[in-house]
């Protein structure tokens, strides 16, 4: 019965036929006949959260110095053998694509840093990083560093559990790899993550900076799971940080299934306690990406984040939206699986190793079961698109197989396709992304018999005809060496192309490269390149300036922020506003929700029930030509406690009285009311000295009356101070006065 239903899905699967080099290629709609809507994710809190101490002020963690190979977990799939793909871009166009601008080192043998030298001692590298509007984050197994965009190593390298130091459990002790650093272009923040998997529990260790400054101090979680949680993947979304693993039983030996969880991002901003929420898919679907935000453009309001791999049929992309509810889990909702039918391919080394490498006969993993990281997303104004790509045979090599996504509503089509594959050399590894201009680039490696593994990158302009690279192909670095010995074939495991968002158009890529023939001494280049005419000042534009920047106000109350708009180039245009980062309980409203540049508007936030904490709240601003971004800090404080219903009030005088032994003396004591009515209050008396005694008259008053204390002394009263604590109890209360 299995074989027949699954027999049954791979027949079924939609067939699109597409001709290469056509300038128009008909759109792949969706197929929905397989998608559920899953409910009530697991939910769970952070098993441990702090906020460390600025990262110049933590000694680095102890550096390992055992060689480790991680070994790959692939993920079960059904290849598809000797299809024939109809949209391989199979010869080279005319160099037309920039060299790069920028163009050093990142971390790998030989490198180093303000922290000292960086010593190789895993493969593959994982090599990512991220750029913001003033540095660059790169990260590898099992090191991170911070550079600024001259290449100058600012911070590092240190081991990455450096930043869990005094954390305690898994994500101190352990520095297991599988790391991501992503920026958050909408709250000016770094998250850096990686796996505990040597000891258990198994945990994801996630940290968010506390301010733009990545060499500052960050807010630290760990998060459990039951089950090995291999390959994490993760995507900034306004409602989240999501992050997918491919779920291995605790041996590493049995796959289970995609986990797909979201971590609460407006908690973790602001430094407190944050839960997860997470789906499980069925074991026919692994490698999972989720969408990764590029640019000021915000998704629509709401938007859920998309989670897109390949299917579990032949020829096929399949995907799922994750809408997560924080407030009310029960909400929260996973639908899919929806797919695509793709141009035909075949995994580019049956998914496994083949690459080949100049002066030796050790191949390379191609990790093509999978698709490779990011899966960028950006909102262009007039349309959504998400770009994201894998490893296919081509001919006698590979090449790398991509796609521009759009979203529309609630599914997705495949706008265009292609098979970058110009020549007889093995390209694989590949990371695509988005400028703001709509301009596709594509980074990779690329490999051949008679070429050491090198370091190249490929673009198309929005224009052009589609399913086409139509730029050509620079080179940021050329290897010189292959990596023999070892018997060591692990090669990425995943690169990454990132958009600069000073002016959202430089390209960074990151990956790595051999430069002399041997193992565990690869190294990693950081290079950037940017398309000629993006970013040239829009005919129409304008910008946004809140105030104040911050505000505090306490918990049910409301306060407001000025927002203020002006053209800065051509005529002026209407402007919608909106925001983010609102926190759980809390509301926000815009009066007017539109402007004409120039105009002005005010943010109403209503704190409700939201807890107390401070908030990075971003308000974005978008007009038909153009779209801008501005954050403030909302501090919502508790309210003092309520005063009782009733109370009072309680004096006495004169402050000091003089008495000799055996004698007596007055003091007054007067009452007050101070909220609601008046109570009746009973008096009292302590700290008498020896033989002393005291009475009230009368005992006991009406608030707002006085009575008469006298103290009379005995003969055997000794001499000396003593402090007197008149005391009055109500209903509501007590209250006291002293006097001596």
């Amino acid at each position: 019965m299995r074989l027949l239903a699954r027999t049954a899905v791979w027949t079924a699967a939609p067939a699109l036929l597409l001709l290469a080099g056509c300038g128009a290629q008909p759109v792949s709609e969706a197929d929905d006949s397989q998608s559920v809507e899953l409910r009530s994710p697991q939910v769970a809190s952070a098993d441990h959260h702090d906020v460390s101490a600025p990262l110049s002020l933590i000694r680095p963690a102890p550096p390992s110095l055992e060689e480790r190979e991680h070994p790959v977990k692939p993920v079960p799939r059904r290849f598809n053998h000797g299809a024939h793909d109809p949209v391989v871009q199979a010869s080279a166009v005319p160099l037309l694509i920039p060299a790069p601008a920028s163009n050093f080192d990142g971390m790998g043998q030989g490198f180093t840093g303000p922290a000292g030298a960086f010593t190789v001692n895993s493969a593959p590298p994982d090599t990512n990083g991220d750029v913001g509007p003033n540095h660059y984050v790169q990260i590898v197994n099992s090191d991170f560093a911070v550079f600024n965009k001259a290449g100058t190593a600012l911070f590092g390298p240190v081991p990455i559990n450096t930043l869990w130091s005094g954390f305690g459990g898994g994500c101190q002790t352990n520095n297991d790899g599988d790391p991501v650093v992503l920026y958050d272009p909408m709250a000016d923040r770094w998250v850096i993550s990686q796996f505990s998997v040597s000891t258990t529990p198994f945990l994801q260790c996630v940290a968010v900076s506390t301010t733009p400054d990545p060499t500052a101090s960050y807010a630290r979680y760990s998060f459990q799971y039951a089950s090995f949680p291999d390959y994490p993947k993760m995507g900034v979304w306004p409602d989240a940080y999501y992050e997918t693993f491919n779920l291995f039983n605790a041996a590493g030996t049995t796959f289970l299934g995609t986990q797909i969880c979201a971590y609460d991002r407006t908690k973790m901003l602001a430094g407190q306690a944050a839960t997860q929420q997470c789906f499980t898919t069925s074991n026919a679907f692994g490698g999972l990406l989720p969408s990764d935000l590029d640019g000021a453009r915000l998704p629509p309001a709401g938007a859920p984040d998309w989670i897109v791999g390949l299917g579990s049929a032949a020829n096929q992309l399949a995907f799922w939206r994750f809408h997560v509810d924080f407030a009310t889990p029960g909400n929260s909702t996973l639908t899919g699986p929806s797919t695509l039918a793709t141009a035909a391919f075949s995994e580019a080394c049956n998914g496994g190793t083949c690459i080949p490498q100049s002066g030796t006969a050790q191949r390379l993993d191609s990790l093509a079961d999978r698709v490779m990281f990011r899966l960028a997303y950006r909102n262009l104004g007039d349309h959504e698109a998400m770009v994201l790509n894998h490893s296919v045979t081509a001919g006698t090599s590979t090449g790398v197989r991509w796609y521009e996504l759009r979203p529309s509503g609630a599914s997705l089509s495949i706008f265009q396709q292609g098979t970058y594959a110009p020549d007889a050399n093995f390209r694989w590894m590949g990371s695509a992304a988005m400028d703001q201009a709509g301009n596709l680039a594509l980074g990779f490696s690329v490999s051949s018999a008679s070429l050491h593994p090198e370091i190249r990158y490929t673009g198309r302009l929005a224009g052009d005809a589609l399913g086409q690279m139509t730029q050509g192909e620079g080179t940021i670095v050329a290897g010189a060496g292959s990596q023999t010995g070892s018997s060591l074939s692990r090669w990425g495991d995943y690169s990454m192309l990132a958009v600069d968002p000073a002016d959202d158009c430089t390209f960074w890529f990151t990956t790595e490269y051999i430069p002399a023939n041997g193992a565990f001494n690869w190294k990693t280049r950081i290079g950037s390149f940017k398309f000629p005419g993006c970013g040239a000042a829009a005919a129409n534009d304008f910008s946004i300036t809140p105030s104040p920047a911050s505000q505090s106000v306490q918990q049910g109350a409301s306060t407001t922020y000025t927002v203020a708009t002006a053209v800065t180039s051509g005529v002026a245009e209407t402007v919608s506003l909106s925001v983010s980062g609102v926190p759980a309980g809390a509301s926000a409203s815009f009066s007017p929700a539109s402007v004409t540049a120039g105009g002005s508007a005010t943010l109403t936030v209503s704190t409700g029930t939201a807890a107390a904490g401070t908030y990075t709240l971003t308000i974005n601003g978008t007009s038909p030509s153009a779209a801008h971004s501005s954050a403030v800090t909302l501090a919502v404080t508790a309210p003092p406690p309520p005063p009782p219903a009733n109370d009072f009030s309680i004096a006495a005088s004169p402050a000091s009285q003089t008495v000799t032994a055996g004698g007596s003396t007055a003091y007054s004591v007067t009452t007050a009311v101070t909220s609601g009515a008046a109570q009746t209050i009973t008096l009292s008396v302590s700290g008498l000295p020896a033989g002393a005694t005291a009475s009230f008259n009368p005992a006991s008053v009406t608030a707002g009356s006085g009575s008469a204390m006298t103290l009379a002394t005995a003969t055997s009263t000794p001499a000396g101070t003593s402090t007197l604590t008149t005391t009055g109890t109500a209903t509501s209360g007590s209250h006291s006065a002293t006097a001596s």
